[in-house]
């Protein structure tokens, strides 16, 4: 039978312990161990059965239960210690607060997906758990940050194996209300709604829900209500669950949607108006044109073009992808359809339809481009790695034509992952003991030289022991879901040895992945995993979108591999790969493997999750490895940059890592440890000599070193001083005085396009130097421009000096700026500068000028310049 209605039954808590529903609700929990302990501690039982879910945990313990906690005196202290804990934690100045004025009073973070925990299940992959880890570090340094995403009703999908090994998709419907959210209402009690205009004079309303990350709240807005149509109910069904109109509206309300929810929240709440808007990739770039609509309809409106000055300064835009085809392109056609219906009444669609427009060379002027209206509505972008940020310099460089693409204004600010969450409570535990702390971050770890090796050995020891047997038991479940009797299922107790070298590989399956490299030389792997002396044993997961038929072939071939009965105990594959697996497979593995195609992996941070339980990495020179790797934090496969065809580059790579995997990783993690004896049941690890030195003070050197360079925490203090308090600052003054900067700004950027067409570099001579120039020379340098309409103070003239290479080419370029000698009449000046020569061989030099204004926030903002 089913039911025709369900819902969720609150837990009444007596008094006495009432504080743990705040602590519930508070998902500070999720990486808190006190307060995960303190809940174990109640009923370790019920706790295992909630799957460590404090909500579920709370509707599992019986009424008579409560009551007999609530009248023993030592459980009552321990819940109110912990509730006066948090309420510290929540109130208490930290990082951030120690900051000068500059510093933003609060900051909106819009994504289309976040990973908390998997109790709050909106996430898919490592953007949203990236996203998690942003409000998480946000919570813990009193970064006054507000989260806003959609609420999907059904998640990411779970994932499930056929018979024969294909993916199955299943969404099972969450309910709201037994989820750590609050339901936002108006003070007479009714649920707070937001809504958008959809053609047909239909119309898209939403709820907004409320998760508190600690001291971020997040905003998560649920187009399931009953004032909705069947289709608009629908818009916020799952996560990159449709395509074409769906993500359309899906974006259009997480972007307008989203800005209309925060003003709902500020008047609700008292909070203050975000003063930065920060873009987490392309998804939520229509908040930009919300932000327009709210300044050209308000009391003194402003134009088009000085509300876009007014939104961009206090915009930043995060690309996270280093390909085109990861990039959302709607038909312009669409746009146009569902603007047309009053989505923004007062902003022309036109002005709309540029922000997206594909009009450079190479693009594609009918489509509209979800990131380059991101990169257009923000003063300030960055990538996720420092080579990613060369990535997407190259990649957008058609936006700013006649820019060298190290002048492109995109920086980077590399991911970060929250230590907290991330590190295993065994090692929190061994920090406590060593550092003084379980509260533990990425701070102090360089004591960890004092640890003995063999200590450190035996956790790590511990730590893959928990994982082999987390790995038998989802194992199982997992061959019981494709149709296995337990009659069959007898080896997967013996799956995996707690003593072999353990290599995780864990992430989405896109084909740039390359999850079934490792399977190129089936011999080859079949000889790694089964060696006699130095075997290797590999868990991997991760889940295929469900509409990549190519993701899924390669999980199809892995999973065929591991089913070998001569190889099943030494290589598995888990579905359904989510946090809570997380939680044992990154602290488990010895190593970490990684290889994607460079340099196609914009950043990643799975090696890091890794790396703080002192897993060492082996990768690719992609994403963040490619700037962290230091030769004893792990290895670096190398890459086939020979213009080798596809296969021939699978071919090479593969090999290579078979080559480290058998010559170096393998020997170096068993050391002298192996005895002859020990042969195909694996190594002898007793007696102190058992301990492999090498490898444990790469453990160390890895845990000192790596870990506070891959900690959010220095992410987050990087966004905020490179990103968020400039931004603040230029969206301040953009909105002093009525406006006054952001309308001159417009206007002046008006007359600078207007006029850029009609400036010439007419001549450029040096003078100062002999026939044979020498080093120590100085060269005078005349530029004769005609600006016609601009003035000497509307432009920066420069000189670009260095070695010429074949072509012409600049390298290792220096600049001067010229300065303004003599005003020639009719629009035309000299400028002059001089230059040290300072080097020998080839030189060179070029005269470029730009626009030139307080409020730019780089010379290559408007995309204009003017070359010799």
């Amino acid at each position: 039978m089913k039911a025709i209605r369900r819902f969720t039954v609150r837990t009444v808590l007596p008094e006495a312990i009432a504080p743990l529903a705040r602590l519930a609700k508070n998902l500070r929990w999720s990486w808190h161990l006190p307060t995960r302990e303190l809940f174990s501690a109640l009923n370790a039982e019920a706790w295992e059965q909630s799957k460590y879910d404090p909500m579920t945990f709370l509707g599992l313990v019986s009424r008579e239960e409560l009551h007999e906690l609530a009248a023993d005196a030592a459980v009552v202290e321990r819940v109110q210690h912990a509730a006066a804990d948090l309420d510290r934690y929540l109130s208490e100045p930290r990082w951030y607060q120690g900051l000068g004025p500059d510093a933003p009073a609060c900051i909106a973070y819009f994504s289309p997906e976040f990973g908390i925990t998997e109790v709050l299940p909106q996430y898919s992959g490592g953007l949203g758990i990236l996203a998690g880890d942003h409000l998480k570090a946000a919570s813990d340094l009193g970064v006054p940050l507000i989260g806003v995403g959609l609420l999907y009703q059904a998640g990411y999908f779970k994932q499930s194996l056929s018979r024969d090994a294909w993916q199955q998709e299943t969404y099972p419907v969450l309910d709201p209300d037994g989820l750590p959210l609050t339901l936002l209402r108006e003070e007479d009690g009714s649920p707070a709604l937001i809504a958008l205009p959809l053609p047909g004079d239909r119309t898209l309303r939403a709820h907004i829900w409320r998760a508190d990350v600690g001291r971020v709240p997040l905003l998560l807005l649920d187009s399931n209500v009953p004032a909705n149509d069947d289709a608009a109910r629908g818009i916020t069904d799952r996560l990159y669950g449709g395509g074409g109109d769906h993500r359309l509206q899906q974006e259009l309300l997480l972007g307008m949607g989203g800005v209309k929810a925060l003003r709902v929240y500020q008047r609700l709440t008292g909070t203050p108006a975000p003063e930065v808007f920060h873009t987490n990739e392309g998804h939520a770039g229509f908040l930009g044109i919300e932000r327009i609509q709210e300044l050209m309809s308000s009391e003194a409106p402003l134009s088009w073009s000085e509300a876009l000055a007014a939104g961009r300064a206090s915009t930043v835009f995060t690309t996270h992808t280093p390909v085109p085809a990861g990039i959302d392109r709607f038909e312009a056609v669409q746009i146009r359809h569902f603007f047309d219906a009053g989505l923004a009444p007062d902003v022309p669609v036109e002005k709309v339809l540029e922000l997206g427009r594909e009009n450079y060379e190479g693009g594609n002027p009918a489509v509209f481009n979800m990131a380059v209206m991101g990169l257009r509505l923000a003063q300030r972008a960055n990538g996720v790695a420092k080579l990613h940020g060369v990535v997407s310099r190259e990649m957008f460089s058609g936006l700013w034509p006649g820019f060298d693409h190290s002048e492109i204004p995109i920086t980077s600010v590399t991911n970060g992952v929250h230590v907290p969450t991330w590190i295993d409570p065994k090692m929190s535990r061994l920090a406590a003991k060593y550092f003084g702390s379980t509260d533990v971050d990425a701070t102090g770890w360089d004591k960890i030289y004092d640890v003995d090796d063999a200590e450190l050995w035996g956790l790590r020891g511990e730590l893959r022991s928990a994982l082999v047997d987390d790995v038998r038991k989802r194992l199982r479940s997992s061959w019981k879901k494709r149709g296995a009797a337990d009659a069959e299922l007898g080896w997967t107790d013996t799956v995996l040895d707690p003593d072999v070298l353990t290599i995780g590989f864990a992430r989405r399956v896109p084909t740039y992945k390359r999850l079934t490299l490792m399977l190129r030389d089936p011999a080859r792997l079949k000889a790694l995993l089964l060696h006699p002396k130095h075997p290797i044993q590999l868990v991997i997961a991760g889940k295929s979108h469900p509409a990549d038929d190519a993701g899924k072939k390669m999980i199809q071939d892995l999973v065929k591999f591991t089913d070998d009965p001569a190889v099943r105990h030494r290589i598995v594959f888990l579905p359904n790969y989510d946090i809570a697996m997380a939680r044992t497979l990154f602290p488990g593995c010895d190593v970490w493997l990684n290889n994607p195609l460079r340099p196609l992996e914009a950043c990643g941070t799975s090696g890091m999750k890794a790396a703080i339980n002192g897993s060492l990495n082996l990768s690719v020179l992609d994403g963040w490895w490619d700037e962290m790797y230091d030769g004893e934090n792990g290895w670096a496969i190398p890459t086939a940059n020979n213009d080798a065809s596809p296969t021939e580059r699978d071919d090479i790579e593969a090999a290579a890592l078979y080559e480290l995997l058998e010559t170096q990783v393998a020997p170096r993690f068993y050391g002298s440890t192996v005895s002859a004896e020990a042969g195909a049941a694996g190594p002898s690890q007793s007696g102190p000599e058992a301990i492999p030195t090498h490898w444990v003070s790469m453990i160390k050197h890895t845990l000192a070193h790596l870990g506070p360079a891959v900690s959010a925490d220095r992410m987050l203090q990087d966004y905020v001083n490179t990103l968020y308090r400039p931004a603040a600052v230029a969206g301040r003054q953009a909105g002093t005085a009525s406006f006054k900067e952001a309308k001159e700004l417009a206007a002046w950027t008006t007359k600078v396009r207007n006029a850029w067409p009609q400036l010439i570099v007419e001549h450029v001579d040096s003078v100062g130097v002999s026939e044979e120039p020498q080093i120590g020379d100085t060269l005078q340098v005349n530029a004769y421009i005609a600006l016609h309409e601009l003035t000497p103070e509307d432009v920066s003239v420069e000189v670009a000096y260095g070695r010429a290479q074949d072509g012409d080419e600049l390298d290792d370029v220096a600049l001067v700026e010229l300065t303004e000698t003599e005003d020639l009449g009719n629009g035309r000046h000299l400028f002059t500068g001089s230059i040290l020569i300072n080097r020998s061989g080839s030189f060179g030099y070029t005269v470029r000028v730009f626009p030139k204004h307080p409020s730019l926030a780089s010379k290559a903002e408007l995309g204009l310049i003017a070359n010799a």
